[in-house]
């Protein structure tokens, strides 16, 4: 029977998810996650494929931590408000971890309301239906409504994690007002309209 692994993928991955949480994916190379642990970088390798597997299994963790932190929001009115702050919040709590879920490069970019579904998931449904029913709006302009909002506070959010910009409490509130009653003014009264951008006389 060979040995028993001094340490299990579960501890190895708590110990790489400290080190992103502090110093950023980055930070994630098997020799400091050795020396945290005490020892070479030998049992990564023996409970992981490679360091592609374990930075998958961080990203994991710090899903499920954001997701955490906004599980009661849809207790709350306006849900989808709470949503905001509570991923303003995050991003200024755990700037690393929010740099790792949201500021990624992908292979591939995806159309934004797809991206926003699967990193949102049940969240993002839950305030669509409530727009439709709070607000008296088509399928159509709820998402419109959700998508306009959401990108505004991702923005907040890209600041906030980036430490270019600091907001307070009562800031954020009006900002997310502000924003999420302008889009549905427009949205109900059908004043929007998009404006090209028109070279000048002559050309």
């Amino acid at each position: 029977m060979p040995p028993k692994p001094k340490y299990t993928r579960e501890e190895i991955i708590d110990v790489a998810f400290e080190l992103v949480r502090e110093n950023g994916i980055e930070a994630l190379a098997a020799r400091e996650v050795g020396k945290r642990m005490g020892t070479s970088s030998s049992p990564i390798f023996t409970a992981f494929k490679n360091m592609e597997e374990l930075q998958q299994e961080v990203r994991t963790k710090a899903l499920q931590e954001f997701e955490s932190c906004i599980s009661d929001a849809l207790n709350y009115t306006p849900a989808f408000k709470h949503v905001g702050e509570k991923m303003i919040e995050f991003a200024a709590g755990e700037p690393k971890l929010f740099q790792l879920i949201y500021m990624q490069e992908h292979e591939e970019s995806k159309h934004y309301m797809d991206y926003i579904r699967e990193e949102l998931g049940e969240t993002v449904e839950v305030c669509i239906t409530v727009m439709q029913k709070d607000y008296a709006l088509s399928r159509e302009d709820a998402e419109k409504l959700f998508a306009q909002t959401w990108m505004h506070t991702f923005a907040i959010c890209v600041l906030v994690a980036r430490k270019v910009c600091h907001f307070t409490q009562e800031e954020i509130s009006e900002m997310l007002s502000r924003e999420f009653q302008g889009a549905l003014m427009l949205i109900k009264t059908g004043g929007f309209k998009v404006i090209p951008v028109k070279p000048p006389h002559g050309e």
